[in-house]
């Protein structure tokens, strides 16, 4: 028996995506869907009618800030398991011709990813960040329909109600809260034909069902610790045996430490976080002369950094686990997981939304110690390029607006070549390219922007 979710019109592989676009027609002109339609989508095609959507645009909605989408990305519960669907499907499509989309409950879409010249070309039918894909704003599509009916659908060319849809095709699965049941949200794949292949819509449904037991895991963990979670998943007889995370050193937007162990977090002062990060950064050790160095050329540096140590080693020894720094060379004996190594982690896996997410300003800001100002701008310089060369347009954006890039303006430009001809936000960015140069040539009253490309 096939199946109402993932079964196409007989013909599929031949002429049925005229048949298809024969019978929208005929639904949004006479408002009578014909044979050949599937139930599911007959009946999202009539409610959205009984909407009085326009098929041919989308209503303008009321566009979310960056901010805005970056607070409603925080506080969302998918936050904290985008690398289950980073290393389950996005990693995969960057060259495939598919993007991932991943919704909340209403259908906003909060995060997009995936191969960049599709989602380039998505923008066009505003299939971006931040906006609305529900049934009650768009009619028929993957991820809009998908939570009406709390199942995963696929959603090929002419079936989307809206025709700026028709080109393309998306599977879509609802993400439930794994105790409450609630719909958390919906992850999307979007496409040609093959985000619709018989494969793909098995192939989410498994990424969902990651993501929901990472959550229950997260929970679990969180309300009862590491060693209820261990017995919950069946560790032998006997005293729980435990691994425990390694601490994490924040450093990024920062000018103290933020050393996360099992018993809490911990504010590390601006000396005893460049110590750390420089432990970190160089895993196999630095003799007292380079690290004395790294930190400062002033006289009696090294004798100033063996009491430094003695006062950073104090601090640590109550650390759980305890965080142990060797001497001859001084090395870290306990892992520390530092948040800008996570930064380039994920760029090097191409995961650049993710990247930009984890990025929360510079390097221990304030510090003027060479190392520290070595690592600053190796991170900013490598994020910075992978913006530039591999990110989207609307990932482009939100880069362009923080802080070390708001006066950018070769990523202004950029932006600029990337956003489609008809895009409102054009205007903006020429706005801001203005701006920029004004400020910087002190020119007074803000004049056209010289040289900027037109599309």
């Amino acid at each position: 028996m096939t199946s109402p979710w993932i079964d196409r019109p007989a013909g599929f592989a031949g002429g049925s995506h005229g048949r298809l676009a024969q019978a929208h027609e005929a639904a949004v002109t006479e408002r009578y869907v014909g044979p050949g339609v599937r139930r599911v989508v007959k009946e999202s095609w009539e409610r959205s009618l009984s909407l009085s959507l326009d098929p041919s645009r989308l209503a303008p909605e009321q566009e979310v800030s960056v901010d805005a989408l970056r607070e409603l990305r925080d506080r969302h519960p998918l936050a904290s398991v985008l690398p289950v669907v980073h290393n389950l499907l996005i990693r995969h499509t960057f060259h495939s011709g598919l993007i991932v989309a991943i919704g909340d409950e209403f259908g906003r879409l909060l995060w997009i990813d995936g191969d960049r010249v599709v989602r380039r070309r998505a923008e066009d039918m505003l299939f971006v960040e931040g906006s609305d894909w529900s049934e009650r704003r768009v009619g028929t599509s993957a991820p809009g329909t998908a939570l009406t009916l709390g199942h995963g659908i696929q959603i090929q060319r002419a079936e989307h109600f809206n025709e700026l849809a028709h080109p393309w095709s998306c599977t879509a699965v609802p993400i439930h809260d794994p105790h409450s049941g609630a719909v958390l949200g919906v992850i999307d794949i979007t496409g040609g034909d093959e985000a619709v292949a018989p494969q793909t819509l098995p192939l989410v449904e498994a990424a969902v069902a990651a993501m929901e037991a990472e959550l229950r895991i997260q929970r679990l963990s969180a309300a009862a610790g590491p060693a209820t979670v261990a017995r919950f998943f069946g560790v032998p007889s006997g005293p729980p045996i435990t691994r425990p995370a390694p601490a994490r050193l924040g450093v990024l937007g920062g000018d103290h430490g933020r050393l996360e162990t099992a018993d809490g977090p911990l504010e590390i002062s601006p000396r005893h976080a460049e110590i750390l990060t420089l432990l970190a950064w160089n895993r196999d050790g630095l003799s007292a002369d380079r690290l004395s160095l790294l930190l400062t050329d002033q006289a009696n540096a090294v004798d100033n950094l063996r009491a430094e140590m003695v006062r950073l080693r104090k601090v640590l020894e109550h650390t759980s686990p305890r965080i142990s720094i060797a001497s001859r060379p001084y090395r870290l004996e306990t892992a520390i997981e530092l948040d800008a190594q996570r930064v380039l982690a994920f760029l090097e896996r191409g995961a650049h939304r993710v990247a930009l997410g984890a990025y929360r300003g510079p390097v221990l800001p304030s510090s003027t110690a060479p190392g520290i100002v070595e690592i600053r701008a190796e991170i900013s310089a490598r994020l910075r390029q992978a913006m530039l060369t591999d990110a989207s347009a609307e990932l482009l954006l939100e880069y362009a607006r923080t802080d070390e890039a708001t006066y950018d303006s070769e990523v202004w430009r950029a932006c600029l070549e990337l956003l489609p001809a008809r895009s409102p936000k054009r205007a903006s960015v020429v706005a801001r390219l203005s701006r920029i140069e004004a400020e910087l040539d002190h020119a007074g009253p803000v004049s056209a922007p010289r040289n900027l490309p037109q599309r």
